[in-house]
């Protein structure tokens, strides 16, 4: 089958188109033939050598696909060859054909395209596990959103909007601050030339974020703990801007914070399947019904990977940019 795999370390040029084995469903695995695959930041990472693939995953990048269910391994119940799915994956999204445990699958709802489908399973697991089982966001809180135009981003506004919380955003252009709007932030935020922590204290009549969900990582540490309200959740998913940072614990002790850090790819099989389940449980409805929906800013074939990565190395989209296989 084809791939686009990572020819050597370094720019976006270095993905390539290349013939690669078949994979073979294990037991409990289910074998995938791709619509497409989402691109994420972190592709974008083990692009540049800095960041491998955990053991047995395969070297090509993809932490998500969809498609049809082509194979299923020994032990596999509740699917069918035939149906349209989606899938969490610890690598090897970006080829014609992917195995995964039947555990991370979720079911293609009919008002999603099976192309559109494959912008879900990252930004669903993402934002449900952190923003809501880890952080426990509740109706009339604030959620902060750093990021507020990226496919974490536009997913955590609509989850938020959809529990009845206040939702917040950064974002660094007045287009993805209306996108942002159109998707339920209330609160907006460009970082460029304003200081989030003042416009939410003005916003919020000086209580602040309950929640925030950030990407940036040391840079912001000190500032998002500044604008946490009293007994606030501060939930670190990204280090854009750096890994080190000093955190004042009096500040955080005098708020009664906490700080919590998460990643999802490296988790155990077992954790991935209970966010899975989770997941299907609690927001699946929300996508079926239509009140929350994929965001997804261009779809490039599977052989312009390099350009897939240069759209989202720039920050140009707004959701999801997707690879379109077959």
């Amino acid at each position: 089958m084809k791939a686009a795999v990572i020819a050597s370390p370094g720019g976006p040029e270095q993905l390539q188109l290349a013939d690669v084995p078949d994979p073979v469903p294990g037991p409990g695995e289910v074998v995938l033939q791709v619509a497409a695959a989402g691109v994420n930041r972190a592709d974008l990472l083990q692009r540049r050598g800095l960041y491998p693939p955990p053991k047995g995953a395969p070297a090509w990048p993809g932490l998500e696909a969809s498609g049809t269910v082509a194979g299923l391994g020994e032990g596999v119940t509740g699917w069918q060859v035939g149906d349209r799915a989606a899938a969490l994956l610890s690598g090897g999204g970006y080829a014609e054909r992917v195995a995964a445990p039947a555990g991370q699958l979720l079911p293609v709802p009919e008002t999603v395209s099976l192309v559109d489908a494959a912008a879900l399973p990252e930004v669903t697991c993402t934002v449900w596990s952190n923003v809501f089982m880890a952080a426990g966001l509740r109706p009339g809180e604030v959620l902060l959103v750093h990021g507020g135009g990226s496919g974490i981003g536009t997913m955590a506004i609509q989850l938020g909007r959809s529990v009845g919380a206040r939702v917040a955003v950064t974002a660094g252009t007045s287009e993805k601050l209306a996108r942002c709007r159109e998707l339920g932030a209330e609160i907006t935020v460009n970082y460029r030339d304003e200081d989030f922590v003042e416009a939410l204290r003005t916003a919020t009549g000086g209580h602040g974020a309950d929640v925030v969900l950030d990407l940036m990582g040391a840079k912001y540490l000190a500032r998002n703990i500044e604008v946490l309200a009293p007994a606030g959740r501060l939930v670190v998913i990204g280090l854009q801007g750096g890994t080190k940072a000093e955190l004042d614990l009096s500040a955080l002790m005098a708020k009664r914070a906490a700080v919590l850090s998460t990643s999802l790819r490296a988790r155990p099989a077992s954790e991935k399947a209970a966010i899975v389940a989770s997941v299907r449980e609690h927001v699946w409805p929300l996508i079926e019904s239509g009140d929350v929906r994929p965001v997804v800013h261009a779809l490039v074939p599977l052989d312009q990977a390099a350009e897939a990565h240069r759209i989202v190395e720039s920050s140009q989209n707004v959701g999801k940019v997707l690879l379109t296989i077959g």
